[in-house]
């Protein structure tokens, strides 16, 4: 078993994988920037080190500074939560070099997989059903012009390279093809370093469905159920629950199936997700794969059971998994809210400043994940999520309720969030139905915030 874990990381996943760490007896090393002394994950873990200036591009993103730290402290893995380094098979292999374990797969596999199109001409060869689309990397404009005509309009442009959101476009017309893959490959060329596109044929009003999988280093992978993460605003997920009110049992086999295929197909070790997206007659196709963990990975631990975070560490460590598919049994539901630092009713413009007063809920079947407390000052260089509230219940009726009550008794003050946006987004006749898509939140914005104010909670 590991002795001593760094994360490379911050906020609530650094806090998670402190937490889990501990209850496991292992030490931890924080590291942080000058703009994160004060932050929770430095405060718990066991040693701390500072690696760089507030622009994450000199501190979580210093793939130099973090191995020093590293090698400084004697720490002999580093997880790397999501979001950063958690994807870059550079700093993986880096890892490798210097004889420390690297939480999550191989850099070899963060490059396959990572690598969208290749990934998907991966699922292609293992009979995995794909979104019709390029056979790869698409580099100039002539080319995507006439696979757009030979697809079939709309197209969806993405980044090869890409991730949350960015370098992606969706195209209806001819006309609007140049300008799309122009700014798209701009936009990807500066989040990520790569300009090169892809193109899918654009399924309209699809659900967004994800199966978490895990691999040993024995061969053996196991699905652990889906999350449906439908509800999202420019591509960014806001509300995830498990399971998917829209899957029948059927389905949710043939996914998971193919979700394990599709992991055993490139030998996949460790935990990651199978991304697909369902039309409305349940047609389902894969669209990428994430080879880390994810920020939604709570509300499968609730109806599962099994703690994902300490069984990536046991999987790095080298051991089985401790469970097989026939143990997977999902029981009850569970719905994920993310607390961001936000105002909705000014565009969601982001928002930085002191918690003078927090108050996180409880009770029967609330879980709050968060690395913010009282006088904490929440720095404008990183993501704004400052929170997810996690309810559990028997039914998904019930788990709505407890959400309802954990939102009403949530209170941060201070600063701007999307807590009343959120209570009233689960108050939606449509969401109590079960009855979206990825395409809800946009098109029903104005209903949503219709009974809200200017919120600043505090």
């Amino acid at each position: 078993m590991l002795k001593k874990v760094l994360i490379a990381n911050r906020g609530e996943i650094a806090v998670r994988v402190i937490r889990a760490c501990q209850e496991m007896d292992i030490e931890t090393v924080a590291v942080y920037s000058t703009a994160d002394k004060e932050a929770l994950h430095v405060k718990l873990a066991d040693e701390s080190v500072c690696i760089g200036a507030p622009s994450p591009k000199d501190s979580y993103l210093n793939m130099e500074r973090i191995m020093s730290a590293a090698i400084l402290t004697g720490a002999d893995a580093i997880h790397p939560g999501f979001g950063f380094l958690s994807e870059n098979s550079r700093f993986a292999g880096m890892c490798n070099e210097c004889g420390i374990k690297f939480i999550g797969p191989s850099s070899e596999m963060i490059d396959l997989m990572g690598d969208k199109s290749k990934a998907r001409e991966m699922m292609v060869a293992a009979g995995v059903p794909v979104v019709p689309g390029s056979d790869g990397k698409i580099t100039d404009m002539d080319v995507a012009k006439e696979l757009a005509i030979k697809i079939g309009y709309p197209v969806m442009l993405k980044a090869s390279a890409g991730g949350g959101g960015r370098g992606m476009r969706i195209v209806w017309k001819e006309e609007e093809i140049e300008n799309a893959f122009d700014s798209a490959s701009t936009e990807a060329l500066n989040a990520f370093g790569d300009g090169s596109m892809y193109m899918e044929k654009y399924i309209e009003n699809p659900r967004h469905i994800e199966f978490q999988i895990i691999g040993d280093s024995k061969g053996n992978v196991v699905h652990l159920g889906e999350r449906d993460c439908s509800l999202q605003r420019r591509h960014q997920k806001v509300l995830e629950e498990a399971p998917s009110p829209f899957l029948s049992e059927t389905l949710r086999k043939q996914m998971g199936d193919f979700a394990i295929k599709a992991a055993k197909s490139v030998n996949y070790e460790n935990a990651g997700t199978i991304e697909y997206i369902v039309d409305k007659n349940q047609r389902f196709y894969f669209i990428e794969m994430n080879t880390r963990i994810q920020v939604e990975h709570p509300i499968t631990e609730m109806v599962t059971g099994i703690d994902l975070i300490k069984e990536q560490i046991k999987v790095a460590s080298g051991e089985s998994l401790s469970f097989t598919q026939d143990d997977i049994v999902l029981k009850g539901h569970a719905i994920e809210c993310r607390i961001n630092a936000e105002n909705p009713n000014k565009g969601f413009r982001p928002s930085a400043g002191n918690i003078n007063m927090i108050h996180f809920p409880g009770g029967r079947g609330v879980r709050t994940e968060a690395a913010i407390y009282q006088g904490y000052t929440v720095p404008p260089f990183y993501d704004s999520m400052l929170a997810k509230i996690i309810t559990y219940a028997a039914t998904r009726e019930e788990a709505i309720k407890i959400m309802e009550r954990a939102l009403a008794e949530l209170v941060i003050e201070g600063i701007d969030t999307n807590i009343y946006f959120q209570y009233q987004l689960i108050g939606q006749e449509a969401f109590k139905d079960g009855n979206f898509d990825t395409s809800y939140i946009e098109k029903n914005l104005d209903a949503i915030l219709e009974k809200g104010v200017d919120i600043n909670v505090g």
